[in-house]
């Protein structure tokens, strides 16, 4: 392939880098050449290069796609300080600041632009940006769009039909985490030829990984025990759950350590302050749940700690790939505890939903007309299926030819005029005026904000949904009104009926379950990693499609010649207290009167209509965590 001489003084001018890292090269040139591609590094093998570079050389907009507004926000941070204008659009912006960003990527100004999956839900913003010229969409955490991934998102099977839509002139697909069958999703869906798939290897030599098994009883002193005997160095301990967060940071902050919190349970502004003070900070101890260090780029962390057992390889390469992305050598240990497997299941059974919520949602679903909308926070509270739950399976109707979505709308909207209607009015004139006036028309007053129903006034005045909205947006981005929406609601039609609802109820359930089994095996295999009898970090380059025939020389088994102890599930015995304290609750609670709720209230795991009771605030949520989802299932069926 033929070399750009401007990209070398591209790097070295706006990222001050004199060379390239493997592979990085080979993605820019395939993008710049106009072909689409796939770049499979490992993390911290800078991938955020490979589209940031490309920005600055093609003529149109770069638009940036990740689910990490972690990321977002710390890369657009570094690239003002390098002078590249570079912007997002998340919910924590103004009004103000919306219509700025949009205003920059409309006048060519902003090179690159940030958004998470879920913006294309707005059907403003895919009717904005459609009107704008994309010469690369860069699609970051890719592995996403499969469903063969550890962490399938629905939302991003609609990026292939919105890549075509807006017409993006080449698409970058990014991921560390793609095993061989993903890595050929991933390529299927988006067009990359293999000669465009940029693949490096796994293999870190600058990671010590260890393992090491623990109980719970002496797991703490553990940890403490490692962190006073290391030198001090920018530390990540990762937990499963919100509160041991909590719990391990304060253990650490009473012992001397410079220890903070970070969770999602955490107020916006808390996980954003403990986030600047950990980019900021030398010698920093964050104990996270995973909801931390996605796409944070900080490149001198020393240690990584598996407090918990992380949930899959996926999950334990990403986490551990956050260490000595500097060079310098890094400690990865997980504490292998017995007690953890329990916690990890009930996730994974939590997640999966009932035999009769699947029921109730395709009758009501089937029950509708040919072209129907649904609310699906309110189908996921009605059936009580998880929101991300849900998606998937509505994503399954649709893969499986039942349905087909539309344009996702808002059913709400209102607005505020800023200024007199008639000093509105008297800046159009003819048909834009009449037009204008209309919509005033058929708008009613509220205390504050006026309502308009679109639907509506789009019969009434003879026009269409979409010009209405136009027409607002322009009003609002010219300070005139500010707009309100709300209500987002899922347009679909119905390809094909079902023989039954039940029958497929049935079948949606069972491919539920055959999804719940294949999280049970990635937790089997984080199991069979950390008693491997063989250097470890082999067997963990193996999942990823990487062949080494050389011993690495720094894991457990390469350090120590043994590893983990082999665990099994801890045997735990139903406490009879709790169990008669929960009967006396159901009776009084008729949602608990449901073995699965009764199940997954005591095990600690959500559910939208727990949630809207407020029982997960109940003394008794959680009571029973360490207990296996189907051993309480079982003992509430026999009730």
């Amino acid at each position: 392939m033929q070399r750009n001489p401007s990209i070398d003084e591209a790097l070295q001018q706006h990222f001050g880098f004199d060379h390239f890292n493997e592979g990085q090269r080979e993605v820019i040139d395939s993008l710049l050449a106009g072909h689409s591609a796939l770049a499979l590094f490992p993390t911290g093998g800078g991938k955020s290069l490979c589209y940031q570079l490309p920005a600055l050389l093609l003529p149109g907009l770069t638009l940036v796609v990740s689910p990490l507004i972690a990321l977002m926000k710390d890369q657009i941070d570094a690239l003002v300080k390098r002078n590249i204008v570079a912007a997002r659009l998340d919910s924590s912006l103004t009004t103000d600041e919306y219509h700025d960003v949009l205003n920059q990527a409309r006048s060519g100004a902003l090179r690159l632009l940030y958004v998470a999956p879920e913006r294309f839900n707005n059907e403003r913003f895919r009717a904005t940006i459609e009107q704008l010229p994309i010469s690369l969409l860069a699609i970051d955490e890719a592995h996403c769009i499969s469903e063969w991934g550890h962490n399938f998102r629905p939302d991003y099977l609609k990026l292939p039909e919105f890549a075509k839509r807006c017409g993006a002139e080449r698409v970058l697909t990014l991921t560390a985490t793609a095993t061989p069958t993903v890595k050929e999703d991933i390529c299927r869906a988006f067009g990359i030829t293999s000669d465009h798939a940029i693949c490096t290897g796994f293999y870190r030599p600058n990671l010590t990984v260890l393992t090491t098994t623990v109980t719970r009883d002496n797991r703490d002193q553990h940890l403490l025990t490692r962190l006073q005997n290391q030198p001090s160095g920018p530390t990540i301990v990762y937990v499963t759950l919100q509160h041991t967060a909590e719990e391990v940071a304060a253990q650490l902050a009473n012992a001397g350590f410079p220890a903070r919190a970070y969770h999602a349970g955490m107020k916006s502004e808390q996980r954003s302050n403990t986030q600047d003070w950990f980019m900021n900070s030398d010698s920093g101890i964050v104990v996270a749940t995973i909801a931390f260090g996605m796409g944070v780029d900080k490149s001198n962390i020393r240690y990584v700690y598996h407090y918990n057992l992380p949930k899959s390889l996926e999950n334990f390469a990403q986490e551990i790939g956050r260490a000595g992305r500097d060079g310098d050598s890094s400690i990865c240990e997980t504490l292998v505890c017995a007690d953890d497997l329990n916690v990890l299941e009930n996730f994974i059974y939590g997640d999966t939903p009932s035999l009769p919520s699947l029921k109730s949602l395709t009758a009501e679903l089937f029950a509708h007309e040919a072209e129907f909308s649904v609310s699906q926070y309110s189908l996921s509270s009605a059936h009580d299926i998880r929101p991300l739950v849900l998606r998937t399976l509505l994503t399954y109707l649709e893969l499986d030819g039942y349905l087909k979505g539309g344009t996702p709308f808002y059913s709400t909207y209102q607005f505020k005029p800023l200024q007199n209607s008639r000093d509105i009015l008297n800046r159009f004139e003819g048909e834009r005026r009449a037009f204008i006036a209309n919509i005033f028309r058929q708008a009613k007053k509220a205390q504050i904000w006026f309502n308009i129903d679109l639907e509506q006034t789009a019969k009434t005045i003879n026009s269409t949904r979409e010009r209405i909205i136009r027409a607002l947006d322009y009003l609002s981005e010219q300070n005139l009104l500010e707009v309100k929406v709300s209500g987002l609601r899922n347009r679909y039609q119905k390809i094909k009926e079902p023989e039954t609802t039940e029958a497929l109820a049935t079948e949606l359930h069972q491919r539920a379950l055959q999804r719940e089994n294949s999280e049970i095996k990635r937790l089997q295999q984080v199991l069979a990693l950390t008693h491997h009898q063989d250097c470890q970090i082999n067997f963990l380059a193996s999942h990823f499609g990487e062949q080494r025939n050389q011993p690495c020389g720094h894991c457990s088994w390469c350090l120590k010649g043994k590893t983990a102890e082999e665990i099994s599930h801890a045997a735990i015995a139903i406490d009879t207290n709790i169990w008669q304290q929960a009967l006396n609750l159901q009776t009084e609670t008729p949602l608990l009167h449901d073995p699965h709720t009764l199940a997954r209230f005591l095990c600690g795991t959500t559910s939208p209509k727990l949630s809207r009771a407020k029982l997960t605030k109940h003394p008794l949520f959680g009571k029973l965590a360490d207990v296996p989802f189907q051993q309480l299932l079982a003992h509430a069926h026999s009730e």
